[in-house]
């Protein structure tokens, strides 16, 4: 009976011993720790789509300052520098309403190169020939094309700051 106490005790120091040593998790941030300084090069378009690249670069901007160790810079500043171009902007109707034929739903497709460069030795650090990123609205519900754009260029700023955490696909 006594040695149980004894039983507990060994069990619950083995518990705090293999509990300190880690198991590969971290509360630091995934993101490299050799950068400090980021700019993010306005995005260019090959769409005829109003402010469409502004959006996305301002998006892109808030993105890395909410989510990253990473303070965005002048170009000349920067450690390293993010461009970027939107290849496409497409829309496809889900569905029609059958009385109106109009459509219920669409679903937006928003495609991006960009790249992440280090202005330090020129590395390429990070490379997306096409990026894409799927959403939709629903006009029926006042939703307007607008409206899933802004949810295309949130979305699409979120995964490209997911792109550049470490673990992933560093080039």
């Amino acid at each position: 009976m006594k040695q149980l106490p004894h039983l507990f005790l060994v069990l619950v120091g083995g518990g705090l011993i293999l509990g300190a040593s880690g198991c590969g998790y971290s509360t630091s941030k995934p993101f490299r720790t050799d950068i400090q300084t980021v700019h993010v090069n306005m995005f260019h378009s090959k769409e005829f789509r109003r402010e469409l690249e502004f959006r996305l670069t301002e998006a892109l901007v808030k993105r890395i300052e909410r989510d990253t160790p990473w303070r965005v810079e002048s170009a000349e500043r920067a450690d390293a520098v993010i461009s970027g171009e939107i290849l496409a902007v497409e829309n496809r109707t889900f569905g029609d309403d059958f009385h109106l034929d109009l459509p219920r739903e669409i679903g937006s497709m928003l495609v991006v190169r960009f790249r992440m460069q280090d202005m330090r030795t020129g590395e390429m650090l990070l490379e997306r020939p096409r990026f894409v990123y799927q959403t939709s609205y629903i006009p029926p519900a006042g939703e307007t094309f607008s409206d899933g754009m802004t949810r295309a260029v949130d979305g699409m700023a979120g995964q490209i700051v997911e792109a550049m955490e470490t673990g992933w696909e560093w080039r």
